[in-house]
């Protein structure tokens, strides 16, 4: 699982610094994480491939997190794009960005999905055979969500020696993998867990921005490997936090904390802050293994 920040600020493009945006890598998927301003520049600088993005998900219809994508999907249409473009956000999404594209007469010449979202409960809106998302109900000034990216099962590993010598035939070997009990060449039932190893764990990401500290989240994210949370704010402008419904870096390792989360990765810090590495200090307080999102940084788990 390999995660790219693209962009990790809140409000406004500055010349060091851009509005949120990051690329998940999992089970070969490409997934693109809100589309601030500056976004497409960012995939170019980070040398990510624009076809392998399939599936966008934008958390709310605050600028800095979508102002990028219809500047996004026009360059993908002047590429001569042809795979569907799946898109996943709140309802009037689709019509903000449809309008721009039928003003300008600029339609795509590829498949434009849109999935809006109204639901105040977590629902699964994206699966495959190796993955699945889940939106994650946040509170913010707007409609919000995060998103719950989690593996499925991988297959039990072969021990190769012990199916040999419990007589199994070749033919057999995908169904070990797959959890079967087999019978062997002398007719034998042979259980699973004799000759098989379990198959690495399964990977989980949880992106939660913008909101203020919101304890509902924790069942859905809980145990979570990876949680990305914004902390806007520290705490001595908590009363910001509390009057624009965000999150500094204490209630963002509170949290984590409490989800028993591996790691947390702080993110959408206001542009006030000239050193950011004060919200890592005040999270240790709480939550020990903190990281600090930083444009272009890469973190693989």
């Amino acid at each position: 699982m390999k995660l790219t920040i693209l962009g990790c600020y809140s409000a406004t493009p500055r010349i060091n610094t851009n509005p949120t945006s990051q690329v998940l890598e999992i089970r070969n998927h490409l997934f693109l994480i809100d589309c601030g301003e500056g976004t497409q520049v960012q995939l170019r600088k980070n040398k990510i491939k624009f076809n392998r993005i399939k599936h966008i998900f934008i958390s709310h219809l605050h600028g800095d997190h979508y102002f990028g994508l219809v500047g996004l999907i026009s360059t993908f249409r002047l590429l001569t794009r042809e795979a569907d473009l799946h898109i996943y956000g709140p309802k009037g999404l689709k019509e903000v960005i449809t309008l721009q594209m039928k003003l300008a007469d600029s339609w795509t010449n590829y498949k434009l999905i849109f999935h809006e979202l109204n639901s105040k409960e977590s629902e699964l809106i994206y699966e495959d055979d190796k993955v699945e998302v889940h939106t994650i109900p946040l509170d913010h000034r707007v409609y919000t969500n995060g998103f719950l990216f989690k593996e499925k099962p991988h297959e039990r590993r072969l021990n190769l020696g012990a199916a040999q010598d419990a007589n199994i035939h070749v033919s057999y070997f995908n169904k070990l993998k797959q959890g079967f009990d087999v019978k062997n060449e002398d007719g034998l039932l042979i259980k699973n867990d004799t000759v098989t190893l379990p198959g690495p764990p399964a990977l989980s990401y949880a992106f939660c921005s913008d909101t203020a500290y919101n304890e509902a989240i924790i069942p859905i994210i809980k145990e979570v490997e990876v949680l990305y949370h914004e902390s806007t704010f520290l705490e001595k402008l908590a009363h910001l936090g509390q009057k624009t419904k965000h999150s500094t870096a204490k209630e963002a390792a509170s949290i984590a904390k409490q989800a028993e989360a591996k790691t947390l990765i702080l993110g959408h810090f206001s542009t006030r802050y000239d050193d950011v590495e004060e919200f890592r200090t005040e999270a240790k307080e709480i939550f020990n293994n903190v990281e600090l999102a930083k444009e272009g940084k890469v973190f693989e788990f």
